[in-house]
């Protein structure tokens, strides 16, 4: 939508396209060319020939930037799944990117310090709940039911009527869900995580700073993670040198349809730098 340089926007689990419908008209104003393709594994993209591991997701930014014409005027904006996407192919990229937005998911030093606390234990269940097969069949029954209670948790108070059937289209065909689940079986393979060869391997592909300036964005109400004061503090120097941080008040974690004049106000006035 729109003309001028590229503004790639990227999505995360369980959501689709459709959480940048507000924000994509804006960039068009603004003089920017947005997309906002379907991650990797989604409906109706290809069904992988393997697992999505991290470094997929960080080589599909970069040909991403190529496949759309981009060149070093363009822009990264991501959430969720697609924020470390935006992490890996940022750092992979350091010249095809003028300004990054990323939102929700806290840099790799970051969520591997909170990963492990009890209280986060329990809000990421699901991460140790998808490396059982059965998980595929529960997470679709009753009309994907699970992901009505994923999106309840994660931005109380919202609601998400919208949002869902768009979300459930991308994982209902045959093969999508297990192609979505896998972003999570291969972090957490259990024959490798914890490891020192899978450690070195986050870090390659989500934990490398950033170089270009970048705004991180992270809702004061987000069910999955929330952030004490002094883990706001630190988030800044764990993403890059240029890094600032901007939290969003009253909203959880799907902040781009919960308060969108507010974050996209956010998010105009930054990549205008």
């Amino acid at each position: 939508m729109g003309q001028g340089p590229l503004a790639l926007c990227l999505h995360g689990w369980p959501d689709s396209p459709y959480t940048y419908r507000h924000l994509l008209p804006e960039l068009a104003k603004a003089g920017y060319r947005a997309v906002v393709p379907f991650m990797r594994g989604y409906h109706p993209t290809a069904i992988p020939t393997k697992l999505t591991d991290t470094h997929d997701l960080a080589t599909d930014v970069a040909a991403l930037h190529d496949a759309l014409g981009g060149d070093a005027s363009a822009v990264l904006i991501a959430h969720d799944w697609g924020a470390v996407a935006a992490y890996g192919g940022a750092a992979l990229g350091p010249n095809h990117w003028r300004r990054c937005v990323i939102m929700n998911v806290p840099p790799l030093a970051i969520d591997a310090s909170l990963m492990f606390n009890y209280p986060q234990i329990k809000r990421e269940f699901y991460w140790w709940f998808f490396q059982q097969q059965i998980s595929t069949q529960i997470v679709a029954l009753n009309d994907f039911s699970f992901l009505d209670g994923i999106w309840a948790d994660w931005s109380p108070g919202y609601d998400a009527h919208e949002d869902l059937p768009h979300s459930k289209d991308c994982l209902r065909p045959p093969g999508h869900l297990d192609a979505a689940l896998g972003y999570y079986r291969t972090f957490f393979d259990p024959k490798r995580f914890g490891t020192p060869e899978a450690a070195a391997e986050q870090a390659a592909n989500w934990g490398r700073p950033i170089t270009q300036p970048t705004l991180y964005m992270h809702g004061t109400q987000d069910g999955l993670f929330p952030l004490d004061a002094s883990t706001q503090q630190r988030i800044p120097a764990f993403i890059g040198p240029r890094a600032q941080i901007q939290m969003i008040d009253g909203v959880g974690h799907f902040m781009l349809v919960e308060k969108p004049q507010v974050v996209n106000s956010h998010i105009l006035s930054f990549i205008a730098g």
